[in-house]
Formats: structure tokens, C-alpha cells, sequence
């Protein structure tokens, strides 16, 4: 009620591009150019995990509905699944053309939806990496 600030997250070294809260509201987890993401503790503001491996800007990033997993899109045309409590990357998926622009998991975490700069979504299995279906159409 009163706007005070609680938190200042500390810890990217360029803006922050996405940021959002687990279900559970006890992580924070950011996006930025400086091509990392990051997983906090929401209550202290420790920073858990940098996820690094894109070798462009980390343009979003999202948690999985269980919160056990990340998905992150960059500007190096690669969407990548992490794992949240050791911070490893799970697994990686390209793009067909252009950057992806989102990314979000289905509601019961098994599949990934991608959007790219080109006019098609993708459909992507988490356990295998693997894409199931490339919707087009759109012009």
C-alpha cells in the first residue's frame, strides 16, 4: 500500500529486459543484454544462479508452471531450458530463421512454444529438445 520499495536487484551489468516471479513467489528471475539471466531469492535479494551460455542479449525469460525449470530467448536465435536449482543448461533450441521474440511453457510444462521475427511458432518437447510442430500462416 505504501510503495515502498523491497527489493533492489543488484547483479546484471546492463538493463534489466524481463523480469517475473515464480508461482510461488519466493524467486525473482530477470532477463538482460549483458546476454545472462538471473534467479534471486525474492525475500533476502541474494542472487542464486547467473544463468550464462547465450552469446547475444537475453531478451526474456520465464519459469516452467512446477517452477523447476527456465526457459530464456536471446538475440542469438536460441531458446534455452535451465534447470533451477543447479542452474545448468538443460537444453538448447535454435531457431529456423530470425531471433525468437517469446517463449513460454505449455501449462503442464511438457512443451514449449517459441516466436520468431519470421511468421511461424514452433512447438517444442522439453524432455528431448526436440520441435513437434511448426505452425505457419501468419503473413
Amino acid at each position: 500500500e505504501s510503495g515502498e520499495c523491497l527489493q533492489t536487484l543488484k547483479g546484471h551489468g546492463s538493463e534489466v529486459s524481463s523480469a517475473m516471479f515464480s508461482a510461488d513467489g519466493a524467486l525473482v528471475l530477470t532477463a538482460s543484454p549483458d546476454r545472462t539471466a538471473k534467479i534471486w531469492c525474492a525475500p533476502s535479494g541474494k542472487c542464486l544462479h547467473t544463468l550464462k551460455g547465450h552469446r547475444w542479449e537475453v531478451i526474456s525469460a520465464v519459469f516452467s508452471p512446477d517452477g523447476k525449470s527456465v526457459l530464456t530467448t536471446s538475440e542469438d536465435r536460441t531458446a534455452k531450458i535451465w534447470d533451477v536449482e543447479s542452474g545448468e543448461c538443460l537444453r538448447t533450441l535454435k531457431a529456423l530463421g530470425p531471433r525468437f521474440l517469446s517463449a513460454v511453457f505449455s501449462p503442464d510444462g511438457t512443451l514449449v512454444i517459441t516466436a520468431s521475427l519470421n511468421p511461424v511458432a514452433q512447438i517444442w518437447r522439453v524432455d528431448s529438445g526436440k520441435c513437434v510442430h511448426t505452425l505457419r500462416g501468419h503473413q
